[in-house]
């Protein structure tokens, strides 16, 4: 998988690629990374990559030129997943993570300032996706919440995928509580259960957990558990 992002600020995004899973996947060449910065390819003299709203109102928005011609550098086949994170997008969840992992070339464009030039929205096929009902300063940082996301679900990025699969919401529900050694730290132990070697009985203690954690927590996906689970 090759993943680019498109950004003003590649400061802020390539500390997190050199670090931990994302690091190691790029070390098993499974994704490699590139940080491409969008005001290397403006044609303003002072390398700007904004301007003024036309019609008025508040705030800078990113100029299309810059943008139209980075994406451009980018796509190789026009097979390439173009990404553009933003509060008007759907909301990410796991299981657009477990699709987009089977991407081969996927494109972010990190926003900032007031949005981008409409233009760009509308000249490429682009997926705008949302991490939250939230607003930030820029796209960088739900960029690489997705990415990190994404990544872990390549096959061979993490030894052990299982443990991937099962996190909360990779299935129905949230994941039950875990335990390492010690056996008993500050006089709090891990129950007993765990330590009986039955696993047919610490699989059922675990579903029992994730369920109610699950409906206590977030009735929401509970109510589509039992809907799933009823059919």
């Amino acid at each position: 998988m090759k993943i680019d992002i498109l950004t003003t600020f590649p400061w802020m995004i390539k500390p997190i690629l050199e670090s931990s899973i994302l690091k190691i996947a790029a070390e098993k060449e499974i994704v490699s990374f590139d940080v491409i910065d969008i005001r290397e390819y403006s044609k303003d003299k002072h390398k700007n990559t904004d301007d003024y709203p036309f019609g008025g109102g508040e705030g800078m928005i990113m100029a299309p030129q810059p943008l139209f011609d980075s994406i451009r550098g980018c796509v190789e086949n026009n097979t390439e997943k173009i990404i553009f994170p933003t509060p008007d997008g759907v909301i990410f969840n796991q299981k657009k993570a477990k699709k987009l992992s089977d991407e081969n070339h996927i494109i972010f464009i990190c926003g900032h300032y007031k949005g981008i030039d409409q233009r760009v929205r509308d000249n490429f096929e682009i997926e705008e996706i949302s991490i939250g009902d939230f607003v930030l300063t820029g796209g960088e940082i739900p960029a690489l919440a997705m990415i990190d996301s994404i990544v872990r679900l390549v096959p061979g990025v993490i030894n052990n995928i299982k443990s991937a699969l099962n996190d909360s919401f990779s299935q129905p529900l949230l994941d039950c509580p875990w335990y390492t050694r010690p056996e008993i730290y500050e006089g709090k132990k891990v129950p007993k259960i765990l330590l009986s070697g039955n696993h047919k009985k610490i699989d059922n203690w675990r579903k029992s957990q994730r369920e109610n954690k699950t409906k206590i927590l977030r009735p929401d996906l509970w109510k589509k558990y039992l809907k799933l689970k009823n059919k």
